[in-house]
Order: structure tokens, then C-alpha cells, then sequence
């Protein structure tokens, strides 16, 4: 390997596999093509398309991105069962470069209560199907699940079989976000000094954020010695999260001087990445998010302001439009046409289809009427909120909501149900319980509100409301998004499309079912 491949790293991005596993982030499988052109788009080294055996939905969506991608590898998810890598095989022979990923767990807990298996037959195991892995592909990527709450000399066995049995990547994850950074970096030197036949093989990090540690520990095992980065968009995935790839990106290349590796990431994609991959799962970016967040690149305290106008350095150590974000806002108004609105919507990282631009452009005159002024953050509430409703079959026409002190709280709806359009009238303990009331009138439901959660897209009075609205039914867990200048009509809006997104999750396990059956 020449020096210049040693300090490449691998971007490895799981947002569609290990992201998607985060409760309520769900995905059709339009929505998970676009996020993986996009990501193929930007120089993603590895897509982590899905995991096959897990669903026919899964399968499907493995099966097509493999077909579609132009440059990265396409790699399907297996546990360390025969059934699930065949399947994973089956699915990832579409790519021009596909790669199997199998896992089995290795520390003490998760053999003890998990597997229920003991060390050596964990490791016969581990013989047995990544050879199988390795029979039906080239690239095989092997996982030590929970590595680093396996002993090193336990962790150096398996990693030394599995690549015997041909893996080609080595992955030592952070199962559970439990290491800090200056053990996970020891714990790779160890292992690729201890393994004789490390050097077959490429070393890969995946950290879980649950102590706020994983970009940090994904660093310090590069800095140990692997040459694969396993992130998510946004930080997408179970319970905190795992490293985000956009701040993963932006550390290595703003301090190369301390951090001298590559990787063939184009940054000014960052944005738009962030922007669809929170628009398509409704989970909202934090303001104050590192790369991607609303305020990652303004400054209100006088101070920092009077440095950015004398330069930019004093407070910025990276340049907005080198992660796609404009410097400069352009104020959209009411006397704007469809080619300004256009050109708004492209410089914001969007491109919508004509039927969806059409509806967005109404939407924005509408708007423009109402609002004194239409800043960028109120056209991209507008168009997250109507991308999230692209294809759903239950949408809101009108509502009407009479409230105050003196009276009930009544909600008077009209919605378009699978093409019907139905009106029901129902009161409530206030106007947003009044109107959640209308719709379950409508359309009869046992799903329970998790999270109702209100905030302004800007200042002022006349400022868009984006409502995020969570349900849970009979496990399932569904979260929508709504915007608008009626909060009233904003979390009419949240509450269906996480209706929407329950029903398409029914209607997969039936269409599952249907074919076990079958």
C-alpha cells in the first residue's frame, strides 16, 4: 500500500442502514434512493444501503441503489447467520462494487445474556461466515460487536480469524459509545501490532454518541491506526446517535495540520445532505449543530459581529460556502417570480420536481402575503414541510378553529383522504387538542401522542411556526413535520404526515406477511 493510500480514509456512511434505526426515522424507498444519490453524488466511499434480510421493503431498497450508484460501494448489512449474508449477497451483486458487512458480538455481556455462546464457538462462528461472505463477494467487511468491552486478547483472536476467512475490513466498533478516545486509540494500536496478519486488512471505526464522544472517537482510532470512518448524516442513529459525518469531514480537513489524512468528500454538498436527510426522516437539525445547524454560521453578540466585518477569521474557521451555505441572504417577497423562486430554491441545495415546485411556489406566494418579510429559513421550513408530504394519501385542506375563554375549543377540518374529500367537526381541552380530535374523527386511529413540540422558523410575530409532532402506535413510532403561519394548521399538518408515515409502516408489514404467506 503507497503512503498516499495509508493516510487515505474511507467514508463509510450508514445514515440509510444504522440512521434509519432510530425511532421514527423511517424511510420509503423514494426517500432512500434520493438520500443515496446524493451521498454517491458527494464522494461517499461506502453506502450502507440497508439491511436485506431485515424486510422485503429493506431487500428492495438494497437491491435498487446497488443498481443506481455511479461510484460508491454498496453494502448490505448480515447478521452472522448463513440466510441473512446470502441475502445480503443476493442483494448487493446489482453494484459495480458491492460489499457484504457481518457482525457478531465478542465482549463478555453479549456473549453472556445476548448469544448465549462461549468464546470459541463464537469464533468458529466467525470462520465460517465470512468465508461464506467471502465465497459470494470480493469485499467483505467483518464487525466485532461491542468491541470495546471485549479484552484485547479475545478481540485479537477474532480479528485474526476473520481475516484468515477473508475479510477485507475490520471493524471495531463502539457498540455502545462507552470508550473515550485515548482507549480507542490504544485499543486499535494493540490490535494491529498483536494481529500477524493485520495488514490484509483495512481498520474501520463506528461510534455511538452516547457520551458525546463519537467524532472524537472516531478520530482518535484513526490516529490508532484505521482507515475507515462509519457515520451518519446529521448524526443519525440508535438512541444518541453515531458519528456525524459532516463534522467527521470538516475536522480532518480544516486541521490537516494535525489530522493529515484525505478523504473524497466533496464538503459543499454538507448542507444539502443535512437539509434532505431531516426533511425525509422529520427529525430536525438543532440550531446550534456543528456544520449544518441554523446558527452554525451567524453571530448576533455585537462583539463577534464587529470582527466578522473587520474579518472573517476572527470568529469563522470555515468558510460557509465550503459546507454549501450562502454568506449572503437574498429577501424573498411577494413580488417574486417562479424563475427568482427557482433560482432561491437551488442556491438553498434543493431540486424539486415540477409538480412539487408548482405546489412550493404556491405555498410561497401565500406566504408572502401573510409575512412582511420571507427569509431563507421560511422557504426551506416551506419546502422541508413539502417534501415530507410528496405521495402521502391523507393531506389537510382547510381548518377552521374557534377558541377563547368564553366557549368551547372547536376544530371544524376538511381533509383529502385517498382522494375523498371529508369534513368532521369536534371539540377539545384547546385548540390544538380540538383539532388532533377533528382528524381522529376522520380518519379513527389508536396511535398516542409522544411529543408535540412548537418553535419559530424566525423572529417576529408573523414568523412560520414548524411544529414536530411524535405518535406511537402498538410500537411503532412515527414522527411528522408541519409548517406554516397558523400553528393550528402546523401541527394539523405534523400530527397526518406521522399518520401517513404509520400506515406505510402497516402496510409493509402486511405486504411482508403477505409474502411469507406466500
Amino acid at each position: 500500500m503507497s503512503a498516499a493510500a495509508k493516510d487515505q480514509v474511507v467514508i463509510f456512511d450508514t445514515t440509510l442502514r444504522d440512521g434509519e434505526q432510530s425511532p421514527g426515522a423511517s424511510m420509503t424507498l423514494e426517500e432512500k434512493l434520493q438520500v443515496a444519490e446524493l451521498l454517491d453524488t458527494m464522494g461517499v466511499d461506502v453506502i450502507e444501503a440497508g439491511f436485506p434480510i431485515a424486510s422485503i421493503g429493506d431487500f428492495e431498497a438494497v437491491c435498487e441503489i446497488a443498481k443506481r450508484s455511479k461510484n460508491s460501494v454498496i453494502a448490505g448489512l448480515s447478521r452472522a447467520i448463513p440466510a441473512d449474508i446470502d441475502r445480503a449477497g443476493e442483494a448487493v451483486k446489482f453494484a459495480e462494487r458491492g460489499r457484504i458487512h457481518t457482525f457478531v458480538s465478542t465482549s463478555p455481556i453479549h456473549l453472556q445474556y445476548q448469544m448465549k455462546k462461549n468464546e470459541e464457538e463464537v469464533l468458529e462462528i466467525i470462520r465460517q461466515t465470512v468465508s461464506r461472505a467471502r465465497n459470494l463477494i470480493d469485499d467483505v467487511e467483518w464487525s466485532a460487536m461491542d468491541a470495546t468491552r471485549t479484552s484485547i486478547e479475545y478481540l485479537s483472536r477474532c480479528v485474526e480469524a476473520a481475516i484468515d476467512a477473508g475479510a477485507t475490513t475490520i471493524n471495531l466498533p463502539d457498540t455502545v459509545g462507552y470508550a473515550v478516545p485515548h482507549e480507542y486509540q490504544m485499543m486499535f494500536e494493540q490490535i494491529i501490532k498483536n494481529v500477524p496478519n493485520s495488514d490484509k486488512a483495512i481498520f474501520s471505526v463506528h461510534c455511538h454518541n452516547d457520551l458525546g464522544l463519537a467524532v472524537a472517537n472516531s478520530l482518535a482510532g484513526v490516529a490508532g491506526g484505521a482507515r475507515q470512518i462509519e457515520c451518519t448524516i446529521n448524526g443519525l442513529g440508535e438512541r444518541a446517535g453515531n458519528a456525524a459525518l459532516e463534522e467527521v469531514v470538516m475536522a480532518i480537513r480544516t486541521r490537516n495540520d494535525v489530522l493529515p489524512y484525505g478523504c473524497s468528500v466533496d464538503p459543499k454538498y454538507m448542507t444539502r445532505a443535512s437539509k434532505l436527510v431531516s426533511a425525509v426522516t422529520s427529525f430536525p437539525v438543532q440550531f446550534n449543530k456543528a456544520i449544518v445547524g441554523k446558527n452554525a454560521f451567524a453571530h448576533e453578540s455585537g462583539i463577534h459581529q464587529d470582527g466578522m466585518l473587520k474579518h472573517a477569521e476572527t470568529y469563522e474557521i470555515m468558510r460557509p460556502e465550503d459546507v454549501g451555505v450562502r454568506a449572503t441572504s437574498l429577501v424573498m417577497g411577494k413580488h417574486s417570480g417562479r424563475a427568482a423562486f427557482k433560482d432561491k430554491l437551488t442556491e438553498l441545495g434543493y431540486d424539486l420536481g415540477d409538480n412539487a415546485f408548482q405546489e412550493a411556489f404556491r405555498r410561497f406566494k401565500d406566504l408572502a402575503d401573510r409575512k412582511k418579510n420571507v427569509y431563507d429559513e421560511d422557504i426551506e421550513a416551506l419546502v422541508e414541510d413539502e417534501i415530507s408530504v410528496q405521495g402521502e394519501s391523507v393531506k389537510v385542506l382547510s381548518l377552521t378553529v374557534i377558541a377563547g375563554t368564553g366557549g368551547p375549543q372547536k376544530a371544524i377540518l376538511t381533509m383529502d383522504v385517498d382522494g375523498r374529500h371529508r369534513t368532521r367537526e369536534a371539540n377539545g381541552d384547546g385548540p390544538v387538542d380540538a383539532t388532533f380530535n377533528a382528524i381522529k374523527a376522520i380518519i379513527p386511529h389508536e396511535a398516542t401522542l409522544q411529543l408535540y413540540q412548537v418553535h419559530a422558523v424566525t423572529e417576529g410575530t408573523d414568523a412560520q411556526a414548524e411544529v414536530t409532532v411524535r405518535l406511537e402506535d402498538g410500537g411503532k413510532i412515527a414522527t411528522g413535520k408541519g409548517a406554516d403561519t397558523d400553528t393550528l394548521v402546523a401541527s394539523a399538518r405534523a400530527y397526518v404526515s406521522a399518520l401517513n408515515k404509520l400506515k406505510v409502516r402497516r402496510q409493509r408489514e402486511i405486504n411482508v406477511e403477505d409474502a411469507i404467506a406466500s
